[in-house]
């Protein structure tokens, strides 16, 4: 094909360069090699790439003649194109160069990554193999059956995020943000990187990405809005100062921020919007990841040189050139060396099968040349400038340096090898602002607000110590067999009083667990148990109050009725386990976590903590306590009512106990009243919830034992003589009654005497005048038998003419026939009950004693036999 246009002077120049002129001393057999580079400008021009690599390839050509053994018995003949950064142009320098001729087996460069991907699929079709000098793009790596001609000498960028996911995953940094410049390789460095992170979504979360558009500082103010800490920036080192002149601006440096810079070499400090200082504050602590262009062991290697032999050669060549220096110049020198390697490797063994294989004459084919190249290129290993020479699917495992900005100076603080994926920390030269690494947000520290061990242990002890004292009183209580309490109504309502006592003392040993200690099932189970222990413990110790308040109130009163104890206890009870069976059923207690507003750490304002606690609710908490509430008020309040009535209507003298009972039924109603309101504005503060509530409790329970048992435990001998509360002023009452009745009814017989006196004096005074009458109207007449029997008759009726006057009329044998009369409306009217003589003492009425008043008005008799009556 007809070569286009003729070689431009700064390309002859530079072929002067790189093509030195051959020394006839020894033979050598030339191997062509392709060397694809962009040449644009000449040295005067202010340089370009390839000026600056060729000092390098130059010496590599240079130190390749003096080698002995294989590499001595060839020479490599280097044939440059001119890529000029364009795909096009490139690929058709390419061809022309395939089509002139010779026969080429090896491909050169790489400077321009979209060159070389270009390039890279053509490769297979012409039989060709290239050895980069040059990153290549994460595509090229990602893809081997199309670009499996294509090995690089120089890490990967691939190999750059594979060490930045690592040194992310050190620090635990999960939130992060990343910047990137527009168009070209930036662009699928960005695609590529983004890739990397998803991969990982558990450990890494991209926020957001950004590039950098005209106005940097928008990008920035965007991420400072989300609140990103961990910033990473993949741009050119012309881009560093504008970005950190926008971050010194923006505040967005210090212990609070972190900037891992990917790629690139040393930045410029300079900048036209912010000073020196100004960058290098904004720099302080940054992390930049590059690629590690030169061995860091001071050993020889296949060359002959030794980093710093050969760098010291560069430079010299470099200063008489006047180009500047290029961060890829060690590896085109390695490129040259393993491209060498392989091709003299590759040729020996081609001799070789030709020299004795079996059949003869035998010649190796262009493609046997070009798989034994390529098996070369794969299995290659050497020393080179920039550390050992190696491929993993034609990428170059080499290593990741970590480089650190303190105090304006790049201090490597690590490295990552990318055959192992093992990243190396020097933790003794890490530096930071803050107390450690910055965090990737705001750090939110989760406490759990808890009943402490000393709170609970407390309140635990006064709880033991209270159902102790009350079992005490309760054992007491049961083994006095012979005690009236036990006969009585009083007995099992105190007992029913002890257990109501017990159970809510025992809610408190429940209450001040949590989920810290308890799983999940458990604690469920005991917030069931510690509503049914409290509220049924509460509800038999209010009934038992209502019940005996309103019996004392029910003795007082003046209608004398008395309340059904039994029928009224056990409805109330009733009542509360069918609310609480139906809220267990119907919406059940669950552990609810209970969120609270978060406060910032006075030590660091970079923390907040965040306050959440564990408590038992359900669904519709609000409607199950209003119905609790409901029942419950209106007993307290006709408690309190009942027991201010007692107080009220108490005779003389008080009866001690019933000011007791009223006294615990105003303790247990301000207790209840209490425990609701407290219960209810402390739910958010579990310590102070269960504080309050417990004291409240154990108090009500305390006071409650004190005031009606404590009397009867101290003064233990009186206990037998004594009555207890109901009992005593039921005796009372019953004895007023009884002596009010009695009362009643001596009054109405003294009554009744005095009425049948009267009757009798007036029946006696009309016997006496028909005495008298008869005395002067009867007559002896002729027939003397009447005679005789009509004043015999008179004679039993009259008394004798002698007692006619006043005495006569209270004369003994008088007074004895008006008793005959009188005796026995008055033996009926006398009752055995008011302390009458009984029908069957008839022997107290043969007595001659006579009937008297005494004191009380009552009647009693005299031993004077009574006279026998018709």
């Amino acid at each position: 094909m007809e070569q286009r246009g003729a070689p431009g002077p700064g390309l002859v120049l530079l072929l002067l360069v790189l093509v030195p002129v051959p020394v006839p001393a020894q033979v050598r057999h030339p191997l062509p090699v392709l060397l694809m580079m962009p040449v644009s400008s000449g040295p005067g021009r202010g340089g370009s790439l390839t000026w600056s690599l060729a000092p390098a390839v130059h010496m590599a050509l240079q130190d390749l003649k003096t080698q002995p053994g294989p590499l001595g018995n060839y020479e490599i003949q280097l044939q440059l194109l001119d890529s000029q950064c364009d795909p096009a142009e490139a690929l058709r320098a390419l061809f022309d160069a395939v089509w002139a001729g010779p026969r080429y087996l090896l491909l050169l460069g790489g400077a321009c990554p979209s060159v070389t991907a270009l390039i890279g699929r053509a490769l297979p079709a012409l039989h060709l193999l290239q050895v980069s000098f040059a990153s290549p793009s994460p595509s090229v790596l990602s893809n081997r059956k199309l670009y499996g001609g294509v090995f690089s000498v120089a890490p990967s960028q691939r190999s750059l995020h594979q060490a930045l996911l690592k040194l992310l995953q050190r620090f635990r940094w999960s939130r992060v943000a990343l910047i990137t410049e527009e168009g070209g390789q930036g662009a699928e460095m960005k695609k590529d990187l983004v890739k990397q992170i998803l991969k990982v979504p558990d450990d890494v979360q991209l926020v957001s990405a950004q590039s950098l558009s005209s106005d940097v500082c928008s990008s920035l103010k965007t991420l400072k809005d989300k609140d990103v800490r961990i910033i990473i920036g993949q741009f050119e080192d012309d881009s560093v100062p504008e970005v950190f002149c926008c971050a010194y601006r923006l505040n967005m440096f210090g212990s609070g921020y972190q900037w891992l810079l990917v790629g690139g070499g040393s930045a410029v400090w300079s900048s036209s919007s912010c000073s020196a200082d100004s960058l290098l504050t904004a720099a302080e602590g940054s992390f930049r990841l590059q690629i590690k262009t030169f061995s860091s062991s001071n050993m020889t290697g296949v060359s002959g040189r030794t980093p710093q032999d050969y760098r010291d050669s560069y430079h010299r060549q470099l200063s008489q050139q006047g180009s500047k220096v290029s961060p890829l110049h060690g590896f085109a020198y390695d490129a040259v060396w393993v491209a060498a390697s392989a091709l003299s490797a590759a040729m020996e063994t081609a001799k070789h099968r030709e020299k004795y294989s079996s059949q003869r004459p035998h010649s190796v084919s262009q493609e046997e040349v070009h798989t034994l190249l390529l098996d070369k290129l794969r299995h290659t290993q050497l020393q080179g400038v920039t550390g050992p020479v190696s491929f993993r699917n034609g990428e170059r495992m080499g290593s990741i340096e970590l480089i650190q900005v303190q105090g304006g100076m790049d201090v490597s603080v690590g490295d990552f090898s990318t055959s192992t994926q093992q990243l190396r920390l020097f933790n003794q030269l890490l530096k930071f602002k803050g107390p450690g690494p910055a965090r990737d947000r705001t750090l939110v520290l989760e406490q759990r607000l808890q009943v402490g061990l000393l709170l609970y242990a407390t309140m635990s002890s006064a709880a033991a110590v209270t159902i102790f004292i009350t079992l005490s009183v309760l054992f007491l209580t049961a083994i006095n067999h012979k005690h009236r309490l036990l006969r009585s109504r009083s007995g099992s309502q105190d007992v029913l009083l002890l257990i109501g006592v017990l159970l809510s003392s025992s809610s408190v040993l429940v209450s001040g667990l949590d989920g810290a200690s308890l799983s999940h099932h458990t604690l469920e189970v005991l917030c069931s148990v510690r509503l049914w222990t409290l509220s049924v413990g509460h509800m038999l110790g209010l009934a038992v109050l209502l019940i005996r308040t309103w019996r004392l109130h029910s003795l007082h009163s003046t209608k004398q009725t008395q309340p059904a104890c039994c029928g009224v206890l056990l409805l109330i009870l009733l009542l509360d386990v069918f609310v609480l069976t139906s809220w267990q059923i119907l919406d059940p207690l669950r552990r609810v976590v209970l969120q609270h507003s978060s406060q910032s750490d006075p030590a660091d304002q970079d923390v907040v903590v965040h306050l959440y606690s564990e408590l038992c609710s359900s669904s519709d908490m609000d409607l199950w306590l209003t119905a609790v509430y409901g029942y419950k008020a209106p007993l307290l309040g006709l408690a309190c009512f009942v027991a201010w009535s007692i107080r009220a209507l108490q005779v003389d003298p008080p009866a001690v106990s019933s000011k007791r009972l009223s006294v615990s039924v105003f303790a247990v109603t301000v207790f209840s009243v209490s425990g609701a309101s407290g219960s209810l504005l402390t739910s958010h503060n579990p310590p102070l919830h269960f504080c309050v509530t417990s004291v409240l409790i154990l108090g009500c329970n305390v006071f409650t034992l004190s005031c009606l048992f404590g009397p009867q435990l101290l003064h233990g001998g009186e206990l037998q003589g004594e009555a207890t509360d109901g009992e005593e002023e039921d005796k009372k009452k019953k004895k007023k009654t009884k002596k009010k009745k009695l009362s009643r009814l001596n009054q109405q017989l003294r009554s009744r005497t005095a009425q049948l006196d009267v009757e009798i004096e007036t029946i006696s005074m009309q016997l006496y005048d028909t005495c008298e009458q008869l005395h002067r109207t009867t007559r002896p007449n002729n027939a003397g038998e009447v005679r005789a029997v009509t004043w015999a008759h008179a004679a039993q009726i009259c008394p004798d003419h002698r007692h006619s006057s006043g005495d006569a009329i209270n004369s003994p044998e008088l007074v004895r026939r008006r008793l005959s009369v009188q005796l026995p409306i008055l033996h009926l009217s006398y009752l055995p009950a008011v302390g009458g003589v009984s029908a069957s003492s008839s022997s107290l009425f043969g007595s001659q004693d006579v009937f008297i008043y005494h004191d009380d008005n009552f009647l009693f008799t005299t031993r004077q036999p009574a006279p026998r009556y018709c």
